[in-house]
């Protein structure tokens, strides 16, 4: 009865249009009370939630994220990328893919992704003769790419609710390769598309443009090789890669490129705030959550029905993935990483799943959901950045959608895509 208590007024939160953080917080509270627990040790499990070093990492990240996506950093990735691959059968599609590879490594966000580079691509790709439904659904599916190259706030969000037991180095090095194999799946489905709809390719700008636009490129590219590469060498914890990676940001932007001006620093700190502030709060509350699951015993409950059903690791595995893919299409993806981690990790560590390839797993699944609607932000955010409805672009968007599931696949059931880094590396 209590765990009908804790699930059904979490439900009927979300559904009046509450947001989660306040739903899984009040949920809980109420959980609390109905079993008769002190109140005062659901309010310290709030606190305790957010009482961790390593999250410190967080704001950080997304600060140095706001300032690359208003200090300009995005157009010069953009510009290598064209350079680079634009010569291609409809290679503004590829771009941009390749495009949210480098800026996704560098903000970590798929919302930042979108933003910064949807802005600057998808009005280019009309004006090339593109749809404007290809041009937004290749910004949205790509911008996944920040979820899971390194570094990814995301990423920490999962080591902590995994238990504090994952080394955060290690999973940024899981990461790398199956992000990498997610846009290649991508880029293929975007050259497919553009060759069926009879796109053309860009002219080749030459070796001196290439050349030229890649050095351009390169400060803002050392963002990400200083932030992972400070946490993989020892150098940095992760918290002071983070910090560091916002003020080389800074300077890059401030002295290098020069062009950030005061107003769009203002800018960057307000959205920075905010984001961190929704994402604290909400791992916050979210912390009290999953101890009532776990005095309510659903990790092991969940374990306990799935074997029930089937025995069968692959089968079992499908399962997880379509729970989550649904999960992903309904609720917002911290919230979700932060509810799922603690139930669905016991089920595949039982079936013998290395911790590090089930968090790149989830967060690709998770990143789906980010795509498709009712609750995509990403999908929304893409929508509003190109002009387009989104049932428009629901309606051809299943080519990349196809590309990302395959990719899944492959992470789910080939251990050595995300684990061969972290073992030849391991930290």
């Amino acid at each position: 009865m209590g765990l009908l208590v804790l699930l059904g007024l979490f439900a009927i939160f979300v559904t009046i249009g509450l947001p989660v953080a306040f739903a899984l917080g009040m949920a809980a509270i109420a959980a609390f009370w109905f079993e008769g627990l002190p109140l005062m040790i659901g309010f310290q499990r709030i606190v305790s939630g957010i009482n961790v070093f390593s999250l410190m990492a967080i704001p950080f990240f997304i600060f140095a994220g706001e300032l690359m996506f208003h200090g300009g950093i995005a157009m010069r990735l953009v510009r290598f990328a064209s350079a680079a691959v634009g010569a291609v059968r409809g290679g503004l599609g590829i771009v941009n893919v390749f495009s949210s590879m480098l800026f996704g490594g560098i903000s970590g966000s798929a919302v930042a992704d979108i933003s910064a580079l949807g802005s600057i691509l998808v009005p280019v790709m009309k004006e090339k003769g593109y749809d404007a439904d290809y041009a937004v659904n290749v910004t949205v599916t790509s911008s996944l790419a920040g979820i899971i190259i390194p570094p990814s706030h995301n990423m920490i969000i999962f080591a902590i609710a995994a238990g504090g037991g994952i080394s955060i180095s290690n999973l940024f090095l899981a990461g790398i390769a199956p992000g990498i194999l997610m846009c290649l799946c991508l880029a293929t489905a975007a050259y497919i598309v553009a060759v069926r709809r009879g796109y053309r390719a860009e002219p080749f700008p030459g070796l001196s443009p290439l050349l030229a636009s890649f050095i351009g490129a390169i400060p803002g590219l050392f963002t990400a090789i200083i932030i992972v590469g400070g946490v993989l060498s020892g150098v940095f914890t992760v918290t002071e890669s983070g910090a560091f990676g916002a003020i080389y940001a800074f300077l890059v932007t401030v002295l290098v490129y020069r062009s950030m001006t005061f107003e769009k620093f203002r800018i960057a700190v307000i959205q920075a705030v905010r984001t961190t502030a929704m994402v604290m709060i909400l791992i916050a509350c979210a912390g009290a959550f999953a101890y009532m699951l776990t005095f309510y015993r659903v990790p092991d409950k969940t374990v306990m029905l799935l074997t029930g059903l089937t025995e069968n690791p692959i089968l079992i595995l499908l399962m997880i993935n379509a729970a989550l893919l649904v999960l992903g299409m309904i609720m917002d993806m911290a919230a979700l990483i932060l509810i799922c981690t603690p139930i669905f990790l016991p089920v595949a560590s039982s079936l013998g799943m290395d911790p590090l390839q089930f968090g790149v797993m989830l967060l690709v699944n998770l990143g789906l959901g980010l795509c498709t609607p009712p609750v995509g932000s990403c999908l929304f955010v893409g929508c509003a950045v190109g002009k387009l409805p989104m049932e428009v672009a629901v309606r051809t968007i299943w080519p990349f959608y196809i590309a990302i599931f395959a990719a899944l696949m492959m992470i789910t059931f080939i251990p050595a895509i995300s684990l061969t880094l972290p073992r030849l590396i391991g930290l």
